[in-house]
């Protein structure tokens, strides 16, 4: 899954910056958003067995306070040989989704700048920051 989301990334950065301009930047920005709902609830699950693996590897521990085995710590190494991949993972596809957001923001500000009018995107409130000192 994460050659796949690199590999996707790459093709989109490729598009973005490269020097032909794109053809439908709307239907880009409707494919980007199906993508990004998808690595979204793929992170969402990773994200669950990642720290399932966590609370057993933190409960396998502390059972071998109270009972030592070598059973139990053979299960104790074991369960952390899984947990440093599943990190990774997480890592990897977090920092993925991330970027998927980055694009698609630079899709909208391209979609602007090619003058699709103002009324034509989607509404969205936003935070108002107030500057802290009124300059007269």
């Amino acid at each position: 899954m994460g050659n796949k989301l690199k590999d996707y990334i790459v093709s989109l950065q490729r598009m973005i910056e490269g020097d032909e301009p794109i053809g439908n930047i709307e239907a880009l920005r409707r494919e980007l958003l199906t993508e990004i709902g998808f690595w979204q609830h793929e992170r969402l699950i990773h994200l669950m067995v990642t720290f399932l693996f966590a609370l057993l590897t933190m409960a396998i521990l502390i059972v071998i306070m109270f009972y030592q085995s070598i059973a139990v710590l053979v299960l104790f190494f074991a369960l952390l040989v899984l947990l440093v991949p599943y990190i990774r993972h997480y890592y990897i596809l977090e920092n993925g989704v991330q970027t998927l957001y980055v694009f698609y923001e630079e899709l909208t500000r391209k979609q602007q700048i090619d003058g699709l009018p103002e009324e034509g995107l989607p509404r969205q409130k936003g935070v108002v920051i107030k500057p802290l000192h009124n300059k007269k």
